[in-house]
């Protein structure tokens, strides 16, 4: 691990004038990507500026929608009483990240700003047709996640909140790696009136992607069997030790079926 100054905030202003004066400075949320990666020194950043304990940004408000600040863990979203009212999908979601520890840790913030292309949060947003709060603006999902780890986020921007309109249904369906968790195929499926979102994460080669095919033969049928007849090509999808891409396509339609049938 290189050597970094450590800074503790207490509020959002504090955060990104700390963040702003720094040579490289980054953010940590829960630290579940960032510590591992300071570990292996595959980062060194000048500065770390610890959000975990900015109190405005952990809480769960459910209006005409959902709206989780960005330092919410995934325990929290999981046993929310409310999010399991408003969208059930969404704390089923949560309640399936990792072990109890990561979901104890982990934040629905981090998630979203890191971007992992197995990660789960993608796919909700997505398909949920969320929207990203930072510090400086509004970010559509279909605009936020724009390849493998990577962001509309600018250089400082902090994210503040997620929120999620309320869907008429929706359900998660992942097939997760059985030591991570992770998903080596997850579809998040989220009906709006006549509109359907799919939303695929674990299998893309550049992350998070909204599933087009599928969303046309749910529009015009929303159940499992108007999917019989999908597929779905491998050409731009994940090959690795996990799986290898046509298996991933395959997997795509039958975690699809599965999360509609689960939203029926």
């Amino acid at each position: 691990m290189h050597d970094f100054n450590y800074h503790k905030a207490t509020n959002i202003d504090e955060a990104v004038k700390v963040h702003q004066g720094a040579e490289d400075g980054t953010y940590m949320a829960g630290g579940q990507t960032l510590l591992p990666t300071l570990k292996q020194r595959l980062a060194s950043p000048s500065d770390i500026v610890d959000i975990a304990g900015v109190q405005d940004l952990s809480s769960i408000d459910v209006s005409n929608e959902v709206s989780i600040g960005s330092m919410t863990t995934h325990a929290a979203v999981a046993s929310s009483s409310e999010v399991l009212s408003a969208i059930p999908a969404l704390a089923h979601l949560a309640e399936g990240i990792g072990d109890p520890q990561v979901r104890n840790r982990g934040t629905i913030g981090g998630s979203v700003a890191n971007n992992d292309p197995a990660a789960d949060y993608p796919a909700a947003c997505l398909a949920l047709n969320a929207t990203i709060k930072t510090n400086q603006r509004e970010i559509q999902a279909d605009d936020f996640f724009t390849g493998m780890f990577e962001t509309a986020l600018e250089e400082g921007e902090l994210i503040t909140s997620v929120n999620f309109p309320k869907p008429d249904t929706a359900a998660y369906m992942k097939f997760p790696n059985p030591a991570s968790r992770y998903a080596i195929v997850g579809v998040f499926v989220a009906k709006f009136g006549a509109e359907v979102r799919v939303a695929v994460t674990g299998a893309g080669d550049n992350g998070v992607f909204r599933a087009a095919e599928i969303e046309s033969a749910l529009a015009g049928s929303f159940s499992p069997s108007a999917l019989d007849n999908s597929t779905i090509s491998p050409d731009d999808l994940l090959s690795d030790i996990h799986a290898q891409s046509d298996y991933r396509a395959s997997l795509i339609v039958t975690m699809a079926k599965r999360a509609v049938a689960a939203a029926s």
